[in-house]
């Protein structure tokens, strides 16, 4: 795990280039603290520079950047080629300078081919990639998009990065605020692939190669979602015990190559069913006991540990426990902006972000059971989108129809309205007008996508809180981005892996551990284990009762389900608490009228009236109000 940025000039030269590409990689000192490199070639007009995180052969042998044996490539890489042992043993024979992935991944492209190497590798991975007879650049990202890789052009100066901040040091670099991502991101909580939070910057799509010779650039996929989930759907033929058989092989394969390291590695553990058949086939692969990690809380309501450490107990772990105050989580809110450098507003943030400084005090890799619910049927909406889409399809059109006209009744007025019944005695609901409009856009929904949008958005039928932002479309409204599945359930599955996946929990759990330097490894996301999920039938997932059936009854051959089974919590933490508590004076700071107003960003009336409801308990804003205020801490952060 590591971090790496460069450049290349195609139409400009940028000055001194090897001291700008090691002030780029230098950003990234906390995903790479071991060791530094970088490679210029002015001629060329190129500049490689990384930060290492040795996980994989220690030695100097490792160092990036890299270049085959022939000369012709140089490479920097983040992330982990799983599967490097065999692919070493398939490219036999070579005289091994080492033992790291980045060699073995190197030596595949200068025999296969750049697209080849990368659909033959299991991993998680980001690479920059320099042909130096072609004069090419390759940027590739791995199928799901565990790890991040940006780029923009700008002036005849391509520049790529792990993340934003290394592009930011380039003096070509534009950092234009685009104001139609802002507005995606105050309904989302993420900027969605391909945007960023600049005009000029784009996220490389997850599974996609991208080539880059002069000014041209093609981009490519070397996997694709869509449509490996559209030729293997329903394929799985085998009943539940089957199904239960061929799911713990794949998990046993995927988490032993994840246990590979020349480090110390460990396994996050929640007690809950995805972590929990983690640490437990880890635990069968070890001759060891396995360290285990969980953090407490001491709100009510909102602690897994006790659940975590009977789960422990009874794997033999070696189990730590750290118990987490509210001071704890609040003092790391200030940093929250550096650390994830673009918006970003999972509250889930914060407790992965803590979990993830704790558990290096010990390892330097930690498996996590991040993809289990999205893979499984694990949410609640998996059963319930499938419903009412159902009950939609079932509405009669002319009272579909009836939607677009209601929605031309301005909701200020239906407020004003209601605002008059209830000086008349009446009982008066918050925000009437938008509540309608927010009804009536069900009613208007036209597909499984645009109502698993819904289901993330935040802000429906509210006037636009960001100004001047045009609707942007996305993998939510662009029918060409979504699969063409005859399983309702699926389909918000397989949407689930390209949008909030990759741009949501993977973008989570990627910034929390690299700002540790920690290396996350996600066993569910490996793409064998992808596809058998995507090719069983939903009943084998989802029964009356919950999701993940097949994955509990793997669970079930490594501990009693009295253990195990017990309501979803999550990784949560009391937001709207705090708003009205410690972060009061915080959340008046950033969401002042009169602060929004000098920005000229947000709808400053909007925000602000919000923000006194929920201070004033009139109405819960804290999923809304905390959207926003990340996107001002970042903001702020930058002096903007």
């Amino acid at each position: 795990m590591c971090g790496f940025a460069g450049f290349l000039d195609t139409k400009s030269a940028t000055a001194d280039r090897a001291r700008v590409v090691g002030a780029m990689a230098d950003t990234l000192v906390h995903r790479g603290p071991d060791d530094r490199g970088q490679w210029v070639d002015d001629n060329a007009g190129i500049a490689l520079g990384f930060r290492r995180l040795s996980i994989i052969d220690l030695s100097p042998h490792g160092h990036q950047p890299m270049a085959s044996r022939d000369g012709r490539w140089v490479v920097v890489f983040n992330g982990e080629i799983y599967n490097h042992g065999q692919l070493r043993d398939r490219l036999e024979p070579v005289e091994w300078r080492g033992h790291s992935d980045t060699e073995i991944l190197l030596e595949a492209i200068a025999r296969w081919g750049v697209e080849r190497a990368l659909a033959l590798s299991d991993g998680m991975f980001a690479i920059a990639l320099w042909d130096r007879l072609e004069h090419t650049l390759y940027l590739a990202r791995d199928r799901i998009g565990e790890k991040p890789l940006y780029w923009s052009h700008h002036g005849g100066t391509w520049m790529f990065g792990s993340e934003l901040k290394a592009l930011a040091v380039h003096p070509a670099f534009d950092d234009s605020l685009d104001r139609d991502a802002l507005a995606q991101y105050m309904r989302l909580g993420w900027v969605p692939t391909p945007g960023s939070i600049y005009a000029q910057a784009q996220k490389l799509p997850p599974g996609t190669v991208m080539t880059i010779k002069g000014d041209q650039q093609v981009i490519r996929s070397y996997w694709s979602a869509i449509e490996r989930a559209q030729t293997v759907a329903g394929s799985f033929t085998g009943g539940a015990a089957a199904a239960a058989e061929r799911l713990n092989q794949l998990l046993r394969s995927s988490i032993a190559l994840r246990m590979q390291a020349d480090v110390p590695v460990g396994v996050f553990l929640s007690g809950g069913i995805d972590s929990s058949v983690t640490a437990a086939i880890m635990q069968e692969l070890s001759p060891t006991p396995v360290h285990s990690f969980t953090i407490g809380f001491d709100a009510a309501g909102y602690d897994e540990s006790p659940y975590a450490r009977a789960v422990a107990d009874h794997l033999g772990t070696r189990h730590t426990e750290i118990r987490i105050s509210d001071d704890d989580a609040l003092a790391l809110v200030p940093h929250l902006p550096a650390i994830w450098d673009e918006p970003f507003a999972d509250p889930a943030q914060l407790p992965t972000a803590l979990l993830a400084q704790i558990t290096r005090r010990d390892v330097t890799v930690a498996l996590s059971g991040d993809g289990a619910d999205e893979l499984f049927g694990g949410y609640g909406i998996y059963r319930s989108i499938p419903r009412d889409w159902s009950r939609l399809t079932a509405t009669p059109h002319w009272l579909r129809s009836l939607a677009r006209a209601g929605r031309m009744v301005p909701p200020g007025l239906i407020n004003a309205v209601a605002g008059l019944a209830a000086l008349g005695g009446r009982k008066r609901r918050s925000y009437p007008g938008f509540r309608l409009r927010k009804a009536l856009e069900n009613l208007e929904t036209d597909g499984i996508g645009q109502m698993l949008g819904q289901h993330y958005s935040r802000w429906r039928g509210m006037p636009p809180t960001v100004l001047g932002a045009q609707d942007r479309d996305s993998l939510y409204t662009d029918s060409r981005r979504q699969p063409n599945l005859g399983d309702p359930a699926l389909t918000v599955m397989v949407l689930d892996a390209l949008g909030y996946l990759p741009d949501d929990l993977c973008v989570k759990t990627d910034r929390a551990t690299m700002a540790a330097s920690l290396e996350a490894r996600l066993p569910f996301l490996d793409h064998a284990i992808v596809e058998f999920a995507w090719s069983l039938p939903t009943a084998l997932k989802i029964n009356a009762e919950h999701g993940k059936t097949v994955l509990r009854d793997v669970l079930y051959r490594y501990a009693p389900q009295s253990l195990v089974d017990r309501p979803k919590m999550g990784f949560e933490v009391p937001v709207g608490r705090w708003l009205t508590g410690r972060l009061r004076d915080w959340a008046d700071d950033l969401l002042s009228e009169d602060r929004l107003r000098r920005q000229g960003l947000f709808n400053a009336r909007l925000l602000a009236r919000c923000w006194s409801d929920h201070r004033s308990g009139r109405k819960n804003w804290q999923t809304e109000l905390w959207h926003a205020l990340m996107a001002q801490a970042w903001l702020a952060a930058r002096g903007r």
